[in-house]
């Protein structure tokens, strides 16, 4: 994913958690807070509690980022997004990821 649309301090983290308006699923949560910037932009969470092994976490964000990079065009309104991942995600398809974060952008008026 380009670097423009990369979600990186903390302070932006926070911000998202502390403000952002949110959509959960039974694998995915996902929140999302307007920007004034020209771009969206977007953070990935998967922590320990998914899987204690770096390789399937690794696996689980390379998935997210897929899936958000294949609908970043039809992206309308600027917003920082973090999209959080539950210990479900482990067992879920690619395709059904994807299916998934079209809901949440859709319910969240992104698309």
């Amino acid at each position: 994913m380009p670097k423009i649309h990369r979600l990186t301090k903390k302070k932006d983290f926070d911000q998202v958690f502390k403000r952002g308006e949110s959509v959960k699923n039974d694998f995915l949560l996902c929140k999302m807070l307007k920007n004034q910037l020209p771009e969206s932009r977007f953070g990935f969470v998967v922590s320990k509690k998914v899987s204690m092994k770096a390789t399937i976490r690794n696996k689980a964000k390379r998935r997210l980022r897929d899936a958000v990079f294949s609908v970043l065009k039809e992206i309308k309104k600027p917003a920082d997004v973090i999209i959080i991942a539950l210990p479900s995600i482990t067992k879920k398809e690619f395709s059904d990821i994807q299916e998934v974060i079209i809901i949440m952008f859709k319910k969240l008026k992104l698309i």
